[in-house]
């Protein structure tokens, strides 16, 4: 087997013959960080290091690890400068998912054969260069090549979606939705909390001093986004997913401490956390949104990276200390049947609560594996303990969570060569047949994110 040849991943013929069936399918992503402004004005990227490197924090945190100073990451250097330090550390990264990933995206969007290294550099430099001047290599034009019919950014409540309302009449064939993410909300034990009030005032005209107004204000952007084609909601719960019965006088009076900037206990930004989820999954239900839970993301671990380069920039982590089975007991009782959850589980070893949890419950689907887990091993991994505990037909299918519009083909590809070879072992071992495989994996890797996202 060549590197990233047609057999690339596939480890059988069964496995071949599925991919096959599946290779070409449309795109549907329902989750990722595009920046749909980048897409709509479809401006030609400038180099390649704007393409691969100048939005990916995986990236930079795999030159991190391998001595590249900040200077040359997300610091002052020249893209050109940037790329010769991608390339000379690149070879290193062999192994993890990235270093494929860059490398599907050269091949398969720029018909780079050679792989990324020190002597390679400035060729490559070259040939995508002079491509990205051409008009076929504008984002609009790179997302229609890679076959994307749908996807969903994801936005805060307060944005008033202009892009995306531009994108309908200024973007053909690719249906772009936003997500509704009110983390901003919940978040009342920041200091960027009362921030996040003073803009939901803002935007939709409201008063908010109090708690009724502050709740009536967030149920006018849910309807915003209603309107503008919305159909999901992303919640990140992080580590303490906590939901329970909490009265709406008991949340309102939590939010007038928090208003007046008194320092909150855990037990008052709990309760108010647990009210606001509950008052969210409401809104999403009357709406006919499928919600969206990520757990288990500690954000901004890394404080020196964090005070140096700000949010986003890769120094979040996982953890295994979460209890989803507690910490989400109440929520999925009291939306048992009425509407789609899906759940994103960032630390593998909540794939077992996860998945008897989505057994359990017909309306919980599992959410692909996510972030630090979305490679070969790690999908392959998450998708035989699906299949197993759960059904993978109802799984939720493969979504890019990314913030680089060339990557969106390659992860896609990643996810559906490792879901061929899956069902492939399973032909192979005579557990099912060859023809309902195939019905399987098609199903997975686009019917199902179709009907269940109604996109």
């Amino acid at each position: 087997m060549g590197f990233i040849d047609e057999d690339y991943l596939l480890q059988s013929d069964a496995a071949a013959a599925l991919y096959d069936a599946i290779a070409d399918l449309p795109v549907v992503d329902p989750h990722n960080h595009i920046d749909v402004a980048e897409v709509v004005e479809n401006e030609p990227w400038t180099d390649i290091w704007e393409v691969e490197g100048a939005t990916d924090h995986y990236v930079w945190q795999l030159m991190r690890k391998r001595g590249v100073p900040e200077e040359k990451i997300t610091g002052d250097a020249d893209n050109r400068e940037k790329w010769n330090a991608l390339a000379e550390v690149c070879p290193d990264f062999a192994g993890n998912p990235t270093y494929e990933w860059i490398h599907l995206d050269l091949k398969r969007r720029f018909g780079v054969e050679k792989s990324l290294n020190a002597e390679t550099a400035d060729e490559i430099w070259s040939k995508t260069k002079s491509q990205l001047a051409e008009p076929q290599k504008r984002p609009q034009e790179i997302l229609r090549e890679m076959n994307v019919e749908a996807l969903c950014s994801s936005d805060d409540p307060t944005s008033r979606l202009e892009y995306h309302e531009r994108a309908e009449t200024e973007v053909e064939g690719v249906d772009i939705r936003p997500t509704w993410r009110p983390d901003r909300a919940l978040k009342v034990e920041n200091a960027e909390w009362s921030t996040f009030v003073l803009e939901l005032a803002s935007v939709t005209e409201s008063d908010v001093e109090a708690f009724d107004g502050f709740l009536d204000a967030l149920a006018e952007t849910h309807e915003y986004f209603v309107d503008h084609g919305c159909v999901a909601c992303d919640i990140g719960v992080g580590t303490d997913p906590v939901s329970r019965p909490v009265s709406r006088e008991r949340a309102g009076g939590v939010y007038e401490r928090a208003r007046r900037g008194d320092a909150l206990d855990d037990a008052e930004v709990r309760d108010f956390k647990a009210f606001l989820l509950e008052y969210v999954g409401r809104l999403n239900a009357e709406a006919g949104w499928v919600t969206q839970l990520h757990i288990g993301a500690v954000r901004d671990y890394r404080d020196s990276l964090y005070d140096e380069v700000g949010p986003n920039a890769g120094g979040d982590v996982s953890t295994r200390d979460v209890d989803i089975v507690e910490g989400l007991d109440y929520f999925l009782d009291a939306f048992d049947g009425e509407m789609d959850i899906v759940l994103y589980t960032l630390d593998p070893t909540h794939y077992p609560s996860a998945t008897v949890i989505a057994r359990a419950y017909p309306n919980v689907s599992i959410g692909p594996a996510w972030w630090f887990n979305d490679s070969p091993f790690g999908l392959a991994n998450q998708l035989e303990r699906v299949a197993s505990v759960d059904l993978l037909a109802n799984y939720a299918g493969m979504v890019s969570d990314s913030r680089k519009v060339v990557s969106y083909g390659s992860r896609f590809e990643m996810f559906r060569r490792t879901l061929a070879n899956v069902a492939g072992e399973m032909v192979e071992c005579g557990q099912i047949p060859a023809d309902n495989a195939r019905r399987l994996v098609e199903h997975v890797a686009y019917d199902r994110p179709k009907e269940l996202y109604g996109l």
